[in-house]
Formats: C-alpha cells, structure tokens, sequence
C-alpha cells in the first residue's frame, strides 16, 4: 500500500493532492471537483485513483449529491455501477480541445444537476478525463465562464489555483484548449448559438518551410471520440514558390504581391482571402536547409481532390523527418493545431451567420506540442495560414445545423462511453506521436520521409483517409491532460 500510494504521488507531480482524501483531487469551487482519472483495474490503480477510494470519499462527503461527468475517449477505466450509475459521457480524445458541438450539451448538464428545479442544495460536480487537467479543466472553465459569468481570466486562474502545486505551471497550458476558452466565451457574450457546416480546407500556406515536413488534414468523427486523418498531403501537391519572383522571407509590401495572391485560390474565396493575409509579421529570412528534400522558403499545398471535414472543427498536423539509414527515419518535429471555422469566420457576433471562407493563420511556436506538451522539436516552418470554406450542403438538408443551448428542464444529450475494456484502446497506451527513430515505409515514400507512428502502427499509411485512434492508460511525464 504504500508502494501505491508513492506511486500515485509521483504520477500526480506537479498536481495538487487533497489533504484529506489523500487523493489526487481538488475543489475548483465549493460545487465542482477536479480529479484524475480513477481505475478499477491494475496496474493503473496502482498509481491512479482507485475507484472505490474515489467513491467512499464522495459517498462520505456528499452522500448522494454527487455525479461524475468524464471526457476520456480512451475509456473511463471502470464500469458505470461502480460509481452508483451517476455519470455522464462527453468522451474526446487525449491532449485536444473538444468537438465544440458537445459544449452545450456539457455545460447544460452541469447546470441542470446544480441547478435544476427538482437540485437539492448541496450537490456537486466531479470531472475527469485521464489526469485531471487540459480536458477536465476545459470543461470546468467553460461552466464557469458560460453559467456564472466568469471572465476567462478568472476562470483559468482558479483552476491553475486550485488543481496545480505553486510554481508548476497552467492548469490548461495546450494553446488548442485555451482557444477554445476563448471561444466558449464569446459563444457565452452572442446567444450561445452554434452552427455545424461541413469545411472544406482548400489551401495551406507555409512560410519558411523546412525540408522533410509532413503536413496532413484531421477531424472529429465518430461524436468527436476519433481524430480521423482525412487527408495527407503528397510531393506532386506541393507548390514551391519561385522565391526570385517574390521574397516572401519579408512581409508584403504595396509592390509586392502576398503569397496568396501570386497563385490562384477559388474565385469565391479569392476576395477575402487575398485581404486577410497581406498584413503578416515580419519572417526570419531564408536559411539552408538540410536534407535531399527542397522544402523551401514558401510553399503551398493544394490537394488534388477537396478535402472535406464533417463538422467545423479542424487540425492540421506536422511532423519533420529526416531520413536516417538500413530502413530507420530521425523524427525531429510534432506539432498540430486545431481551430473552429465557425468562430474564425466571427459566426457569434454575426447572429450565427458568420463568413463562409477565411484564413487561419498561425506562427510555429503557438501549436500545440507533443502529448499535450510544449515540446515540439526543431522548428519545421515560421507561419502557416489555412485557407478554408463551408460547403454548400445543397445534398445534405440536415446541415448546416443550428446547436442551442437546452434550456434548464429540457432533456439533454449525452453521448456513448468509450469501451473501457476494449483491449484494442488499451493497447494503444504505448503510442502516440513523439521524437526519435522510427522504422521507414515504402508506402510513404511520396509523403515524406518516413510513416507516421499512429498510420504505421495501426495500418500502412495510404493515399485513402486512415483513422487516428487515441491513446489510453499510461503515466506519462507529458501527460498534461
């Protein structure tokens, strides 16, 4: 027992322990908990939160006031009876913002159980996800913000108060995550309204590109439970600018043409698009780049066929190889980053009628890093700007789909749990995306320099959409949500 429970302290690191469940929790307010993921199963009780630990100290605590919310795509790690049937389900995956579509019906919930009419005073809200951190505190400040008027500045900070030890950083610290604060808080200032399209990611534009980038297009399926990689981006659909014709290592200037507008984008998007990227920040200048693949100063990538996502939320993923030797490739680059295209396109503060293209731009240091990290490795590019647009749903009369919050009394939907004991989930614990050496695919070769780990590990990587599986059980250093 005491193996275990020094265990749990080191996998709990830099996370608040509460001083008298000797548990890795916390009190974000007097009516919502923050804590880690329990387990009914070894070995991951052995440095989580028993189940049945968790239970008798709520049970003690609150009686019958309690009831779980839980945000792990991966599996909650027990069965439902074992927490008396009081939970509710709005899995996604690991290190990610959530499919925003599922923040009203998160936050409804919430609300309805502290604040319904038939609500004794006392109850409490207890959330988790696999650390208690980036998901769960996304999910905590969002309630705070959208139904107690929180600012995100205090909302954030609170959680940082309460959930981390003095000194050890955010509470929610992936850039991905805290964007979609922002976003939960201007859906909270214009009617909380919310409409699904389906986008389309007709361009991506990169400055200062390095050699050997992999650069793909991912979504949420599956009620936001799966990434899925939709599409990834091959050498005969990267255009190289002629950097004589135009030097883009300087920021656009009235006689020189911005990127976007020295080739031809869609004519619907062509108006906005060009206005949206000719005010850029000054870039380094060109450097050599190693390598036997020319990336290049600027390059555009443009699919050969459209590249379509269900719903507006949108990552675009990178990794940098550099090929190594007897069949092996140096991974020396992992990043992504996600954005709405609903919120990019101001759809709050236009009545839900927001634009229906724009430009998603980014600089390298604000993506997200490995495993929910900051940690990125070498710098595969300057700035990227995506260059996107809704799909007219001429073929689709259910979308585009207008999302309210339910009012206090309605029903309100939760979605399905990821199966916690499918062995498939479980033995993905040792994946996910990192530096170092990986074995080289043949089947990849038009792609970059070596296969992706999820792609490779889970199926050959191919020019047809592939499924991204999450990661499950693991203590992990990086694990910051």
């Amino acid at each position: 027992m005491a193996s275990a429970s020094i265990l749990r302290q080191i996998v709990a690191g830099p996370r608040q322990k509460h001083p008298e469940a000797g548990l890795d929790l916390c009190y974000v307010t007097d009516d919502i908990i923050a804590t880690s993921g329990p387990s009914s199963t070894y070995p991951q009780r052995a440095y989580r939160n028993p189940t049945d630990a968790l239970v008798k100290f709520l049970d003690y605590k609150h009686g019958v006031n309690w009831a779980i919310w839980e945000f792990r795509a991966e599996g909650t790690g027990y069965p439902d009876s074992e927490v008396h049937g009081r939970i509710r389900h709005y899995p996604w995956p690991d290190h990610h913002p959530p499919p925003f579509a599922l923040v009203p019906n998160i936050v409804a919930s919430m609300r309805d159980w502290l604040k319904g009419p038939d609500a004794p005073i006392g109850r409490v809200v207890v959330v988790h996800c696999k650390a208690g951190k980036g998901r769960s505190g996304t999910a905590a400040c969002s309630y705070l913000i959208s139904e107690e008027g929180w600012t995100v500045e205090d909302a954030l900070q609170r959680f940082t108060t309460k959930r981390m030890r003095l000194g050890f950083g955010a509470g929610i610290s992936i850039p991905s995550q805290l964007r979609w604060i922002g976003y939960v808080d201007r859906w909270t200032k214009h009617q909380k309204l919310y409409v699904e399209r389906r986008v389309e990611v007709c361009e991506i534009h990169a400055w200062g590109l390095r050699d050997g980038v992999k650069v793909a297009v991912e979504g949420y399926v599956d009620e936001g439970r799966t990434i899925k990689t939709f599409h990834v981006y091959r050498k005969p659909e990267r255009i190289n600018v002629d950097a004589d014709a135009q030097d883009i290592s300087e920021p656009p200037s009235a006689t020189k043409k911005p990127l976007k507008e020295s080739i031809s984008v869609p004519d619907e998007l062509s108006k906005k698009a060009t206005v949206e990227s000719t005010e850029k920040p000054p870039l380094p200048p060109r450097t050599n780049h190693t390598g036997s693949e020319e990336g290049g100063a600027a390059v555009i990538f443009r699919a050969s066929d459209p590249i379509v996502l269900p719903t507006g939320d949108v990552n675009i993923d990178f990794e940098r190889r550099n090929r190594a030797t007897y069949g092996w490739t140096m991974v020396t680059s992992v990043a992504h980053v996600w954005f709405n295209a609903f919120f990019e396109g101001k759809g709050p503060e236009n009545n839900g009628n927001g634009a229906t293209n724009g430009v998603f731009e980014i600089e390298w240091d604000a993506l997200d890093g490995i495993k929910g990290s900051a940690r990125k490795g070498t710098k595969a590019f300057d700035q990227l700007a995506v260059v996107w647009r809704l799909v007219e749903e001429k073929e689709e009369p259910h979308l585009p789909r207008l999302i309210t919050e339910p009012k206090l009394g309605e029903p309100v939907p939760q979605m399905k749990a990821a199966d916690w004991k499918d062995p498939s989930r479980s033995n993905l614990a040792a994946l996910g995306k990192d530096l170092g050496l990986r074995t080289e695919s043949p089947a990849s070769a038009d792609v970059s320099k070596a296969s992706s780990l999820r792609s490779a590990t889970l199926s050959p990587l191919s020019a047809d959409a592939s499924t991204v599986e999450v990661t499950a059980h693991q203590p992990e250093k990086d694990d910051h949500t």
